[in-house]
Formats: C-alpha cells, structure tokens, sequence
C-alpha cells in the first residue's frame, strides 16, 4: 500500500534566512516516496539562497526521519540541508485516488475533468502518456478542461493563461502561481490518478524563490511598479538571481490587478494585490513606492532619483508604462474631470457617479468598462466619441452594434462623430460639457477614456532609441540600444512574430507579463526570445468578449452565430490570412486560436467560410 509521509519542518533561526519558502518557522513539505517494504526514501528539496539542496531521507513508519546524504544543487548555495530543519512530527495519510478513466477512452490531445476528492484534476493523454495537474487556472479559477489543448500545454479558456501539463509551471500568463501536479499510473486497463490530501486544498503552486546574498554585489534595477516589472522580479527570483533586486516605482501600492480598476471600482490596493509585503520580503524584493525616477545614465550605469539620489545597477529594466491622456481644452482643470489609472481614481469615479450626471469620453476598453460599472447607480450617463461606434477601432462595427445594445439597453445615450469643446464649471465644479457640434451635456463628473501615452519623458536625455511618439524600440530579448538596459510593458514596441517580427506596440496585461519574464530571463543571460501571442478580454454587465491575434490593418470580417442572442465569433481577415478572432460566449474558440498560432499555424479565410471551428482538429496534429 503506498502512503504520502507529511514531514513538518521547524527552520532553525541560524538557517531561517536560508530558507526561500518560508513564511513563518514551520513549513509542511509534502511527497511521494517509493515504498520498500517498511522503509520509504523521500527526496526533501529545500530552496535558499543560491540556489536547491536536496536532501535524503529514509522513513519508517512512525519514528525519526534519518538523513541519508546531502547535495547541494546549485553553486554559490549556502544551504545546509543537514543542519536547516529539525524533525517536529511525521506521519502517514493514504493518498486520494480515483480512476479516471479506462486506457482506451482517450485519445492523444484528449482531456478529461477528473474529480478527485473535494477537488478536480485535468487529465491529458499526449503520446501515449497520461498527466494530471490541477483543473483551475491560477488566475480567476477557470475550469481548464474547458480550454485549448495543444503539444503539451493547456491554455485557459478566459484570458489565454498557458501551463506545461508535465510540470504544471505557468508558461503564459495572465497569472503568477503555477499548477499542482497529480500521480497517474495505468493498472491493467485502468487510469488512476493519485493526490496527497493536503496538495488537495491548494489549486496554486508557487514556484521556488531564491534570497539576496550579501556575498553578491549586484544590483537588478527594476523602474515601474506594474505587472511587467512584477513577473521580471518574480523572475529573477525563481531562476536564482541573489544579487539585489531593487523595484523603484511611483505607485504608492504595492503591484495589483490593474484591469480589474475599470471592472470593480470599488475595489482597494490591498484587495487587488498581486503579492503582499511579506511576500516580497520572504524573498528579498525590495520595493520603493512613491519613489520617482528622473534621468537614466547608460554610460554609468545610473538612474537619477527626483530627490537628487542615484542608484547603480548592473542590468535595468524599464516598465513605466502608460499615463491617461488628458484633453487641452478650456476646463480640463475643473474638479470631477477624471482620469482612470490607480485604485483611489476608481474609487473616486465610483463615488462620485452615484445618482449624478456622468459623462464618458472615448468609446473602447476604458471607456465603456467605467459605463458599464456607473450606469446602474447613476442618473444618467452619456458617451461621447469621433468614431461611429464603440470598439470600431478594435472589434469593428458588427461587434460594436452588439456592445451598444447592451449599454443602451442600460439606458447609456451616446453621441458619435463628435468631440468636446470645452468643459463648462461653476465655482471650479464641472458642470457641463460643451461638444463639437455645440450640444451641452449637463455633467456633474467626466470620465476621460481616450487612452494613454507612454510614460518615458524621463529617457530623453538617455541616449536609448525611442520612436517619435515615445515608444522603447526594443528587440525580441527586450533589449533597448543600451548596454544592460532592457524595456517591457506598454511602453515598447517589438518585434511581434505573429506580424512578421515587425515593430508592434501591444498594451495588453498579458503581454506585459510576458514582456518582464522575458527580459528577466535575458538580463540573466539565458537569451530568450519573446514569442507570445497577444490576448485580452473585456467585461460589460456580466458578458465577456475575447480576443486573439493581432488586427490592425485587417480587410474583413466573418462572424459566425447569433449577433442579437448575443453569441459569436468574428474572425478578422487580412487577405485570406486570420489575424485574429474574437468570441463573446463561444468558448474555447478565442484559447483554440491562440494556441494554434502560438505554433506557428495559419488559419485562413476559406478555413472559416462555412465552418468555425473547421481548423480546431489541428491542435492535435501540432
């Protein structure tokens, strides 16, 4: 019979420092050994500074675990594996299992929910192979056996979150926490998927973090407080950078869950954090919050703080980001003229809509989420746009009819083709908005959505190659010009392979992620190219469109299903090429198609003429 030993370990005060995963003086790590008659080995892998030791054990049942060696994994470790823990308690729980399935049920690129326990697992056959992994995307717990399936990764069938279904790390993102991983053994006909009880009660695994060594003087600079600065310290953390890792940012939070400002704007930092304080401080992420940068010195390796200070580095990273843009007309000063960029900015519009007249400029993402948030609790709210329908830009006039709608099904009034004059206020309190054509909106708040500009005025002087309108050219390592200088995030233009590696600027929260990891990874010298295809969402009064691809410049539009029900999937052509594919409920088709041009796949007008989903069966040929 095999047991799943539960070794509890008490870090020493000496060695707590040493120890990467600990939050407290007690961590459970948990593992399956291989039965021997009535001893058991079990591998106890403990992260610190450095670097992985790995240390032996030998189990009896019910009495002192007895190392039997230690190794240390990686050089420069100062992890004494023999000497960091002390044996507290140990016991033995029998393991949850369940057979999922009969051997011949799956085919290669199959998967299948398993429930197992109070949990569910994801099972996946791949070349004769079976693996199991938790079910629920580490970002908003989405069933994974619901999304896309292709050569060894799943990717979430809500936001495009990818996982190697071997090892369950998180290969895209949105997200941070990688995928628990379940034993699968085949017993005659039978699939058996195997869990530990305790591994049960988590759907997230965080990956292993090294620590700052004193003994290195390296300093990792990171500029921005954003997802993108986040992922590249996690980064450097988890591939076992212990030099110093310094976040200057002039955010006053921590980073959070940005798209979630214009989705719930009621929400607070704390709330919405990605990670919190001790978090970072278990291992060694210092950040400085409020802490702006003025000038970056690419010959002496420097950044300028505004109080006159200056920080060395030895590799940089910029992630600034973007700044609302804002409206030079007479009265943009006025109180109640808003932008939308930091939790206090939401909570701020959120308040201050409630029973009043509000006014929207700008007609896409930002724009419409804020609509669609205030238009229950306020008295009225108009929208006010050049264009000639919401998202026209983006998703087309077919897919911006649908949105209207369900905003004017909202009682939302807009006014297309127009722009705004002026801002009219009474003792400095907006009061009216003043449009092109002379039409006057009572307004008691104004929200501009009109997008944002790149936050880099601060590089001017630096030397690093920008493009006129203040975009970081940087190439597919997210390299800048600069020697030891790197850029990601909403601020750069790069090389996008699905556009035929031409320059690109793609201000999607996933691809900032991916953006830090990437540069992360090249800062260390492990020359990593970005190959990551872009994928955003948006979320109006409970429906949520989907996008893939890359669409500027596209010719055409094929939509498939019931526009009024309202359920789709445009695809957007450019000659007889897909470049991308939205979807509002007809999943998984936005993940499938991602995937697919994640390896490279084209999908072609005359694929989707007559059927959808005609291309979908090549996921399994990859």
């Amino acid at each position: 019979m095999a047991y799943t030993y539960v070794l509890r370990l008490e870090w020493m005060d000496e060695a707590r420092d040493s120890c990467a995963n600990s939050y407290d003086s007690t961590l459970t790590v948990v593992h399956w050994p291989f039965v021997a008659e009535t001893t058991l080995f079990c591998a106890l892998t403990v992260t610190g500074k450095g670097g992985t030791s790995v240390q032996g054990l030998n189990f009896s049942p019910r009495q002192e675990a007895q190392p039997v060696f230690s190794t240390t994994g990686s050089p420069g470790s100062d992890v004494d594996a023999t000497r960091s823990f002390s044996t507290l308690s140990q016991g033995m729980a029998p393991a949850v299992e369940v057979v999922a399935c009969k051997v011949d049920e799956l085919n290669d690129g199959d998967t299948r929910e398993v429930q197992i326990g109070d949990s569910t697992a994801l099972l996946v056959k791949d070349k004769g192979s079976y693996y199991a992994v938790g079910n629920k995307c580490t970002h908003y717990g989405a069933p994974l056996a619901k999304g896309a399936y292709s050569k060894g990764v799943v990717r979430c069938p809500w936001h495009g979150a990818c996982f190697n279904v071997k090892t369950g790390d998180i290969e895209d993102f949105p997200g941070l926490d990688s995928l628990p991983v379940f034993q699968v053994e085949v017993r005659g006909n039978e699939v058996v998927v195997k869990a530990d009880p305790e591994a049960l009660k988590s759907t997230k695994r965080v990956k292993a973090m090294s620590r700052a060594d004193p003994s290195n003087k390296k300093t990792f600079v990171i500029v921005g407080g954003g997802v993108a600065a986040e992922a590249c310290a996690e980064t450097l953390r988890q591939e076992g950078f212990t030099g110093q890792v310094l976040v200057l940012t002039k955010e006053s939070d921590l980073p959070y869950d940005r798209p979630k400002l214009s989705k719930a704007m009621t929400t607070t930092a704390d709330a919405i954090a990605l990670r919190n304080k001790d978090f970072y401080s278990s291992c060694d992420i210092e950040f400085r919050t409020g802490t702006e940068v003025t000038g970056v010195d690419t010959a002496q390796k420097k950044v300028t703080l505004a109080g006159g200070d200056t920080v060395e580095y030895e590799a940089l990273l910029v992630a600034t980001g973007g700044r609302p843009r804002t409206m030079p007309i007479p009265g943009q000063e006025l109180e109640n003229v808003c932008v939308l960029r930091t939790p206090d900015d939401a909570n701020r519009i959120a308040e201050n809509s409630k029973g009043k007249k509000v006014v929207i400029i700008g007609s896409s993402f930002i724009g419409m989420e804020v609509t669609s948030c205030v238009a229950e609790g306020a008295q009225s709210v108009s929208v006010v746009d050049l264009i000639k329908v919401p998202f026209q830009l983006v998703l087309g006039n077919q897919v911006g009819q649908v949105m209207q709608k369900l905003h004017e099904d909202k009682g939302v009034k807009f006014y297309f083709e127009r722009g705004i004059k002026e801002f009219v206020g009474e003792n400095g309190k907006l009061k009216q908005a003043v449009l092109s054509d002379g039409t006057v909106l009572d307004a008691d708040i104004c929200v501009l959505g009109i997008g944002v500009v790149p936050a880099t005025d601060f590089l001017k002087e630096s030397g690093i190659q920008m493009t006129q309108r203040g975009f970081v050219t940087v190439d597919k390592h997210m390299k800048t010009s600069a020697g030891g200088v790197f850029a990601a995030g909403d601020i750069v233009e790069f090389p996008l392979f699905i556009n035929d590696d031409q320059q690109s600027n793609v201000q999607h929260w996933q691809m900032a992620h991916q953006h830090g990891r990437i540069a992360a990874l090249n800062m260390l010298g492990k020359s990593t190219a970005i190959r990551s295809v872009p994928y955003f969402w948006t979320v109006m009064y409970g429906k949520s469109i989907r996008y893939t691809g890359y669409g500027p410049g596209y010719d055409d539009i094929v939509v498939h299903g019931d526009l009024s029900a309202p359920q789709f999937a445009a695809f957007y052509t450019k000659g007889d090429k897909v470049v991308a594919v939205a979807s509002l409920a007809f999943d998984p088709i936005v993940s499938q198609a991602a995937s697919l041009m994640e390896q490279g796949q084209t999908i072609l007008k005359s694929d989707i003429m007559e059927d959808p989903k005609s291309w979908v069966g090549r996921l399994k040929q990859c």
